[in-house]
């Protein structure tokens, strides 16, 4: 942006070349993309990923149910882990075996990441299912699904912005390289005769 500043300072320049208004002209298209379409591709983005978010919590809602399950054993050992559906903040402490029932009124079985201190065979615990009783995580909910929108529009709009940052510079690269190559040509015409006696008398 400071060749946007500095032609503004010497736009009556005799020294002032045509190749520097383009270069100014250049900065202040790519300064008005970023300031303008960056912020709209954002929003755009973010609103279509906030309506496919809803739209999945409204079918996780839909086709998700919990079912009372009972713990037929723990299982072993492991360290601690973290259920990434229930926050950081909740740890889960232990991995037992569990069962239950489908909807067909079939047994099922699985390993479930329970917050039980010390779970023992008999406890009580809710897991969620689908509609066939097999295992699956908690649906997605609504402030979840509009933090990712959230996220993902400011993720497109950065990449739109860099997107045209980084055009700006392959733009003003290739200006530079023609206005060098411009001089190279310039200099070799003038080169044979450069420090002759009378030249150009």
């Amino acid at each position: 942006m400071r060749a946007i500043s500095g032609l503004w300072r010497w736009r009556g320049s005799a020294l002032r070349r045509p190749t520097d208004r383009a270069e100014a002209w250049v900065c202040l298209v790519a300064l008005l993309l970023m300031c303008a379409a960056a912020p709209a591709i954002g929003r755009l983005t973010g609103k279509a990923a906030q309506e496919s978010l809803r739209r999945s919590v409204a079918e996780q809602r839909h086709t998700r149910q919990r079912v009372p399950a009972t713990v037929l054993r723990r299982m072993a050992y492991h360290p601690p882990e973290t259920d990434p559906d229930a926050g950081a903040s909740r740890a889960v402490r232990s991995r037992v075996l569990a069962g239950w029932t489908a909807p067909d009124g079939t047994r099922r079985r699985g390993a479930v990441l329970t917050g039980l201190k010390s779970p023992r065979r008999g406890d009580r615990l809710m897991v969620w299912t689908d509609r066939q009783g097999n295992l699956t995580s908690r649906p997605l909910d609504s402030a979840t699904a509009d933090a990712h929108a959230v996220l993902a529009g400011i993720g497109a709009a950065l990449l739109a912005a860099a997107l045209v940052e980084t055009g700006r510079r392959l733009v003003l690269w290739r200006m530079v390289r023609r206005r060098y190559a411009g001089w190279d040509r310039a200099w070799e015409r003038a080169g044979p005769d450069w420090g002759k006696a009378g030249t150009g008398s």
